[in-house]
């Protein structure tokens, strides 16, 4: 089989994709230079990159200039089938162009979700379109099935869960850089945006001082204007921010000092930290949002709480952080996990079924 994976972002997620898939078809990895050059050290050689400019979505000659060489390359590919990871300002007007090659679409949010910038770079329509263009589609949990078919009425049956990989690729430097866990440390990782529901995290903090008094919060990240998180803070000592894009190098020594990674999210429907915590053998304390609670396990690889809880958030983590033996266990759980669940081998494997489908529906 001869597949074309097709992404304007998720640069790490798509190079341990594509070296999974290398492992059953022959792979053509098309992404803008900027987003996939970083991440080239990982790939394996068997995969084919093909590398765009990558202009600003307002510079629309550029755009059509990277829209046509990507085209020009799909064809000369000749693949069974393309791979295309959820959407892209100008590209979803483009699929006229490639419609005689079967189509799959990773939708990872069937919306655009409270404050994300997304929103107001691509409207929600434009995403729609390419994901109406599908012959089959993959999420990668059971409650965003289920917000596809009420949110872009596709039918149930073209729509298939195949779990997702990592989104970080190791070097060996990398690995080498974790370092010992802090055992009184929480992380919040990621973007900011409203729907992360990071001032629940914060409102939490006195909380969680009251029984942890060493316990301290570490954010890390960008997105809105921190100013208002900064206002909720009854006790900014117990606050260590990095309030700015982590580099991917660091990622591996972030991450491995906490002692857990909380996701305290209002909004949303899949998470590419939860994948990253579990890599680094760190229990996560996630809400009932989206596919979280596919994601983590409760009592297994993490706990769930409701969102919008800052008492059942705090009363989460207090547990986790008292109880070492506990937090060790489901760490351990975690690490097992992605090394079976979320691993690139499963998700390949998964989605060359995916992709068979799409083949036999156009025959």
């Amino acid at each position: 089989m001869k597949v074309a994976l097709l992404s304007f972002n998720f640069g790490p997620y798509c190079v341990r994709l594509a070296n999974g898939l290398a492992r059953h078809a022959e792979v053509l990895l098309v992404m803008p230079r900027n987003i996939s050059e970083p991440f080239r050290f990982g790939l394996d050689p068997a995969v084919e990159l093909f590398q765009l400019d990558s202009p600003r979505l307002r510079q629309p000659a550029r755009q059509l200039r990277a829209t046509g060489s990507a085209i020009r390359r799909i064809r000369a590919f000749e693949p069974d089938v393309i791979h295309y990871q959820a959407g892209h300002l100008w590209f979803n007007f483009a699929w006229p162009a490639l419609r005689r090659f079967p189509l799959v679409v990773s939708i990872h949010e069937s919306r655009h979700h409270l404050g994300d910038d997304d929103s107001a770079t691509t409207p929600q329509w434009i995403m729609d379109l390419g994901y109406r263009r599908a012959d089959r589609v993959i999420v990668h949990g059971e409650q965003l099935r289920g917000a596809v078919v009420a949110d872009l009425g596709l039918p149930r049956d073209i729509i298939d869960v195949v779990p997702p990989v990592p989104d970080i690729v190791l070097s060996e430097a990398d690995v080498a850089n974790v370092v010992e866990e802090d055992p009184h440390l929480i992380l919040f990782y990621g973007r900011i945006w409203p729907y992360k529901g990071l001032d629940y995290l914060i409102r939490a903090e006195p909380l969680i001082s009251a029984r942890v008094p060493e316990a301290r919060i570490k954010i890390a990240g960008s997105g809105e204007d921190f100013e208002r998180y900064r206002r909720l803070m009854a006790n900014p000592e117990h606050f260590i921010l990095r309030i700015e894009r982590i580099p991917d190098e660091e990622i591996p020594g972030m991450v491995g000092a906490a002692a857990v990674v909380v996701l305290p999210y209002i909004d949303g429907s899949v998470s590419g930290v939860v994948p990253i915590a579990y890599t680094f053998g760190k229990p996560v304390i996630a809400t009932s949002v989206g596919i979280l609670p596919e994601m983590v396990e409760h009592g297994r690889t993490g706990l769930v709480v409701p969102p919008r809880d800052e008492q059942a958030l705090a009363a989460a983590v207090v547990d986790l952080l008292t109880d070492a033996g506990r937090r060790h266990a489901l760490g351990e759980n975690a690490r097992r996990m992605v090394a079976t669940v979320f691993d690139p081998e499963t998700t390949a494997a998964a989605s060359i079924e995916t992709y068979e489908r799409a083949i036999r529906s156009r025959r």
